[in-house]
């Protein structure tokens, strides 16, 4: 009998699988070659040895028989699930076999049996798992499976071909191209000419570092360019050198120049056999679970990644269990790179939360792009006016008001006899005058923190850009320090000369302001106007000194004692001074020498109201933090220099996810207060704040409520075990003082939240993730209810739909948030474990997608990160758990590439208003701020920028 007409006659099987499953009868006609039947190629698992298996069926009489073979097919492989006669055999149950209505013979439980026998081999693994979880009519055609150790052995080397023939369908594919791109020992380049570029720095390092002509061992790493990795360096050295077979330790030149056209090979099979060798030491062509395990530690040491080096050997089993599943104790070459060929599969079973599953859309390149300088120009102009077309008019305004006093001033002394005397060094000393008396008065307004949290809820907010209050706080600053120079310049080294040397005839025309008396040039400085003036110039060069970058961030670093006017500290209290020099100019602005009469006196007129605002904003304050006072729920010292303080939430306090809070601690300080983002959400019944230790202020709150020193005011740490099981007795006062607007809190007031955290940086963003779980877990119970209550009679669904419709919140606007967290430290993720998982089990609507960066480990694609990759891949895929952040969130490395998560972005919401909220070290800012920019210009989607600073 031949086979013919083979996948005839079609009808479904019982197989259950992601792949579409067919049944299918065939016959064995015995006038046409076997070799017809099949052509052998990739496309069919086993086609080669199906026309052998043929032959031996012909020589066979007994074998004259008509099997059902089911199939299960996908686009690139056929995998045979079972052979069974069908299900008209021996119907009578005699044993007798029938002649079929076709002519075909009797269906035979022999040639079910041995043709499968024969085609056990291509039988994967999950279906092999798969028969033997749910037994089916023929499970007793596989009691070889389990009777002999040498069927055994077969069918595990069966299996592993399998996989093999598997992996050159998988390596076509286009999702593996990026993975075929990887394995980078040198760089991303890929030209010749930069390899050859490349290769003139390592000649010239080698020349640096070799010693009588030769490179030791240890140096590989600095001379590659392996300088951060070198024991990874190492372990890469001593590959290529057992492939020359040698034992040695130093290289020539010559030895280093091929091993560098080794490593640079743009091959990735040639990049593939380096690594493979990095763990095959014995070089016998596998590697066995302990060889694996030395490679994740290579790996972890390369990335400085601790605890991973501590879980190797779990990584390593789960790594042989999912390669090696016929438990032979090893692993080939082309096992490997199976795993790292189906990265992109075990990653597509992560949840949409942690990968942005984005299709490009038409809202890309929807607007045609710049193609001259005049677009290009109307492109840039349009950004600048969008973006600060608030800043602009606040600061127009304000020049103008400063140009018309000082305009006002000049020509009012210009007619006053007192030119005739002095010229213009008076009118430009009283011109400037003026312009501080006004910036005196405007520079308070900025740092009225509760004033300005007032009016970001008022309508304000549309004209005015109160996220910019400290920027326009320096500025003031900065204008005051040019008034200062004008004004006590023109005074001392132009009128008051001009003053004193001026001839009789001149000076009797003001003698009657200087009660007729000529004064002196000591008599002027040391006068009350002389001393006041004098004294607020040295305060004032103080104040503005150590509130410069370099001082206030302790950049500069100053010997003892001098280092104590470095830091946040000396910047603090440095500005308390500042309540004297407002004292010093009133009482130099009313011992004038010109002026008499006290409604030409002025300065009093500029900074009374402003100076009663600030008076009030800090009792204001200093009472509500006595009314504030918070109890200590829980501490928790965190990795990375972070410790966490849950607090209870005061009566009455009530504040929006992104504002901050200042703290006090008594027993440090009794005036130091320091600004801290909320990372508890408003629905929570307590306060939590997330505080990074980089200062005196903060080493030393740590240290309070940590350490047991027998001291009254501390506490041991045994006692912060669970939240609200703490001993007040002893503990430091903690006041509260907020809290206080934040540009995130208006987050509400956008479609689509880009939100971008910096290390410490997340915490505004905490609070508004919670938010937003809570609203939407709030209006599922709502929703829950209402369609509970339509079901009841109607009195009691009448009173249940009204409750529910009045106790419903308003829905917010915000439908998706993306949030982005960069950081350097792989103990940052225990910061916000838990939101992180109460994100993933909660959010049910998708509404929130967190993607975590670690910046530390070697971007994807590098060799020194690559096994972590997989490791990471595949632990997600069989966990769930990330490997590194230890929640569902997968973590990726390196950076973020900006410009394609706005692409992504503006693809997945065309038409909506995306608010981009970033809070980190200004270098990002300007990148966001552009590209927001860019993609609102050319998109459909606006995003507006938001920043805040650490």
């Amino acid at each position: 009998m031949q086979l013919k007409q083979f996948l005839r006659s079609s009808s479904f099987g019982s197989c259950s699988s992601k792949r579409s499953t067919y049944s299918r009868n065939f016959d064995l006609p015995e006038d046409t070659p076997a070799t017809e039947i099949f052509e052998t190629g990739p496309e069919y698992v086993g086609g080669a040895m199906l026309p052998i298996f043929l032959n031996d069926l012909r020589q066979n009489s007994d074998l004259q028989d008509l099997v059902e073979v089911t199939l299960e097919l996908d686009d690139n492989s056929i995998v045979l699930c079972s052979v069974a006669p069908t299900p008209s055999h021996n119907a009578e149950g005699n044993g007798s076999e029938e002649e079929a209505p076709n002519g075909f013979l009797a269906r035979s439980a022999s040639a079910a049996s041995k043709l499968r026998r024969k085609f056990s081999w291509i039988r994967s693994p999950s279906v092999r798992s798969r028969t033997s979880a749910a037994p089916s009519e023929d499970d007793h055609f596989q009691f070889y499976n389990h009777n002999s150790n040498h069927n055994n052995t077969t069918n595990t080397l069966s299996a592993r071909e399998e996989m093999k023939s598997k992996l050159k369908l998988v390596r076509s594919k286009s999702t593996a191209q990026r993975a075929l791109g990887g394995l980078r020992f040198i760089s991303k380049t890929t030209g010749e000419s930069d390899t050859n570029v490349q290769w003139k720095k390592v000649e010239a390092r080698f020349d640096a570092l070799a010693k009588d002509g030769l490179l030791a061992r240890e140096d590989f790493g600095d001379c590659i360019g392996m300088t951060d990795s070198k024991e990874f360096a190492v372990g890469v050295f001593d590959a290529l050198v057992r492939r020359r077979r040698q034992k040695t330790a130093k290289i020539t030149k010559a030895e280093l120049h091929e091993f560098w056209l080794q490593i640079s090979d743009q091959s990735f099979d040639a990049r593939l056999q380096i690594f493979f060798d990095m763990a095959d030491r014995n070089g016998d062509g596998k590697i066995t679970r302990d060889e694996v395990q030395e490679l994740i530690m290579l790996s972890a040491s390369a990335n400085k990644l601790s605890k991973l080096k501590e879980r190797a050997a779990e990584y390593a089993s789960l790594i042989m269990e999912e390669l090696d599943p016929d438990d032979l104790g090893y692993i080939e070459l082309w096992q490997l790179e199976t795993l790292l060929l189906q990265r992109d599969n075990y990653m597509n079973y992560s949840r949409p939360l942690s990968t942005t599953s984005v299709g490009w859309s038409q809202n890309l390149g929807t607007r045609s792009k710049t193609r001259n300088l005049v677009k290009r120009a109307s492109y840039g102009l349009k950004c600048l006016v969008l973006d600060n077309w608030q800043r602009a008019w606040i600061l127009l305004l304000w020049v103008m008001i400063m140009a018309g006093l000082f305009t006002w001033k000049f020509l009012q002394y210009r007619r006053r006899a007192a030119f005739q005397v002095m010229g213009y060094c008076l009118t430009t000393a009283k011109g400037a005058a003026e312009t501080l008396k006004l910036n005196m008065a405007l520079v308070l307004l900025p740092v009225c923190r509760n004033i300005l949290t007032w009016l970001r809820s008022t309508r304000a907010k549309l004209l005015v850009p109160f996220d910019d209050n400290i920027n326009f706080h320096k500025i003031i600053a900065y204008a005051i320090a040019v008034g200062i120079l004008l004004h006590a310049g023109n005074h001392l080294a132009c009128d008051f000369p001009r003053l004193i040397n001026s001839s009789p005839e001149k000076f009797a025309l003001i003698a009657s302001d200087f009660d007729n008396v000529k004064p002196t040039f000591k008599s002027l400085l040391t006068g009350i106007e002389g001393v006041t003036g004098i004294a607020m110039v040295i305060l004032m060069a103080i104040v503005f000194t150590l509130a410069t970058r370099g001082f206030r961030r302790n950049v500069l670093k100053l010997p003892p004692p001098f280092n104590r006017l470095t830091g946040f500290n000396a910047f603090w209290y440095s500005h308390h001074l500042l309540a004297v020099v407002y004292v010093l100019l009133i009482v130099h602005g009313t011992f004038l020498f010109l002026v008499h009469q006290w409604w030409q006196k002025t300065t009093w007129m500029y900074i009374s109201m402003p100076l009663l605002l600030y008076v009030a904003e800090r009792s204001l304050r200093t009472c509500r933090s006595e009314h504030y006072t918070a109890k200590i729920l829980k501490v928790s010292v965190l990795p990375g220099d972070v410790f966490s303080l849950t607090l209870s939430k005061p009566n009455g306090f009530k504040y929006k996810s992104g504002q901050y809070i200042f703290l006090q601690c008594p027993t440090i300080s009794s005036f130091e207060w320091h600004p801290f983002s909320i990372t508890s959400a408003p629905g929570d019944d307590y306060l939590s704040v997330h505080i990074r230790i980089v200062g005196d202020w903060t080493n030393e709150l740590k240290r309070v409520f940590t350490e047991d020193d027998s001291s009254a005011c501390e506490i041991g740490r045994a006692k912060f075990e669970e939240r609200g099981n703490v001993d007040q007795r002893g503990l430091p006062r903690l006041l509260v003082d907020g809290p206080y607007g934040a540009a995130a809190q208006d987050y509400q007031n956008y479609d689509v939240l880009l939100l971008v955290g910096l290390g410490i940086g997340a915490t505004p963003f905490i609070s508004i993730l919670k938010d937003l779980l809570n609203n939407s877990r709030s209006e599922e119970q709502l929703d829950s209810n209402t369609e509970t209550s339509a079901s009841d009679d109607s009195w009691t669904s009448y009173a249940s739909s009204s409750a529910a419709s009045s106790g419903k919140k308003k829905s917010i606007r915000t439908k998706s948030a993306h949030f982005y967290w960069v950081t350097r430290e792989p103990g940052s993720f225990e910061w916000f474990k838990g939101v992180m998982n109460e994100v993933a089990e909660m959010d049910h609507k998708g509404l929130i997608e967190m993607h975590n960066y670690l910046t530390s480990v070697y971007e994807e694609g590098d060799a020194r990160s690559t096994l972590i990759t997989m490791v990471q891949a595949l632990n997600h895929a069989k966990h769930g758990v990330d490997i590194l952040s230890g929640t569902q969130v997968r973590t990726h490395f390196a950076r973020p590439k900006w410009k394609e998560v706005f692409s992504k972005i503006a693809s997945k919401h065309p038409y909506s208003t995306v608010g981009v909220f970033y809070c980190g070290l200004p270098a990002l800012a300007k990148e966001l701020r552009k590209l927001s920019q860019e993609l609102t210009y050319k998109t459909s989607t606006r995003f507006e920028f938001h920043k805040e600073y650490f």
